[in-house]
């Protein structure tokens, strides 16, 4: 069977070891390929994706050529035997995965399965997160795009990480385990000081820390860095957390109600 890692360099895990993708075009037409998750490009997209704005003669005859040379190296490296393969359709090209893994697919289902046990199983949702968050080795393909289809699966899977890091401090935070993490909050909340959930969640924990000084500093900072860069005032929930703080609403001591009080409206 077949892992292909994306969510970090490319590189594809075989039961003879571990291969790299060599060649540009080989590597951003399986990077296409695979961020489709089995459904079919286009040969239009993937031209796109391979040549951008420089398409050379013949381009119909180039694609067909390396998606020959892709679809045998996967044969050869044992895409066979799991039924890994690369279908042909007169609009566009297909990989079926059959057996193989795709770890951001791996990842999102582990989001969707903690998402839906937060509040009723939030031991089980900080499991299911934490076993899934290691599967981030760096950056998306390594920062290597290619084009357009791989460019906004990047964003794609990026955000959908930064939600796995939302609901697993609220599932923490849920257990008291505030204290413990206060360093992943300031380390998310640094990385992304423009997310206002990072914000409350480590206001509120710090907070719970006895930090109030500290929690209400958070706030101040970001409140000026989203006036600086971004010329708004922090959201409605943002501020009702800055005033509960500062009179010490009785809710900010309960873990369970805690991630109510906090979801975003729409949420």
């Amino acid at each position: 069977m077949l892992n292909f890692e994306i969510l970090g360099g490319l590189q594809v895990h075989s039961p003879t070891g571990v291969h790299e993708v060599s060649g540009v075009s080989k590597r951003v037409l399986l990077q296409a390929l695979l961020v489709s998750e089995e459904r079919t490009v286009s040969h239009g997209a993937l031209v796109e994706e391979v040549w951008g704005e420089d398409v050379p003669t013949g381009v119909v005859n180039a694609l067909q050529a390396h998606i020959s040379r892709l679809r045998k190296w996967l044969r050869s490296i044992g895409g066979d035997a799991g039924g890994t393969r690369l279908v042909s359709f007169s609009h566009g090209y297909q990989l079926v995965l059959g057996d193989a893994r795709l770890d951001a697919t791996v990842f999102r289902d582990a989001v969707v399965e903690a998402a839906g046990l937060r509040d009723a199983e939030p031991e089980k949702a900080v499991e299911a997160l934490r076993s899934a968050l290691p599967l981030w080795r760096g950056p998306v393909f390594g920062g290597n795009f290619g084009g357009l289809l791989s460019e906004c699966a990047a964003t794609r899977y990026n955000e959908l990480r930064l939600q796995a890091l939302e609901t697993l401090f609220d599932a923490e935070i849920s257990l008291g385990r505030h204290a413990s993490l206060l360093g992943e909050l300031y380390e998310a909340h640094r990385a992304n000081p423009l997310r206002e959930r990072f914000c409350a969640q480590l206001m509120l924990a710090l907070y719970r820390s006895g930090r109030q000084a500290e929690a209400l500093t958070v706030y101040r900072r970001t409140r000026e860095r989203l006036g600086d860069e971004l010329g708004i005032d922090p959201t409605p929930d943002l501020r009702k957390l800055e005033e509960c703080i500062l009179r010490h609403a009785p809710w900010l001591r309960s873990a369970r109600d805690h991630t109510a009080a906090l979801a975003p409206a729409g949420r």
